[in-house]
């Protein structure tokens, strides 16, 4: 499992945003994100870089 810092979620709605962008990742079995604790795992065989690259493609800050 890959846990991701996120900053910018503010609600449940971007969380689906975020969960919605890493689950088009390729190798991605599952994923969530979590906007009070400021976090996404993820679940797969994955790239951190992409893991973060889509995040902040959906307009979230990302750290591995």
């Amino acid at each position: 499992m890959t846990t991701i810092d996120v900053d910018g979620m503010s609600c449940t709605g971007c969380e689906d945003n975020v969960t919605d962008a890493l689950g088009e990742l390729p190798g991605v079995e599952s994923a969530a994100a979590d906007h009070e604790a400021g976090t996404a795992t993820v679940e797969g065989d994955v790239d951190v870089d992409a893991v973060v690259a889509a995040i902040e493609d959906a307009g979230y800050e990302a750290s591995a």
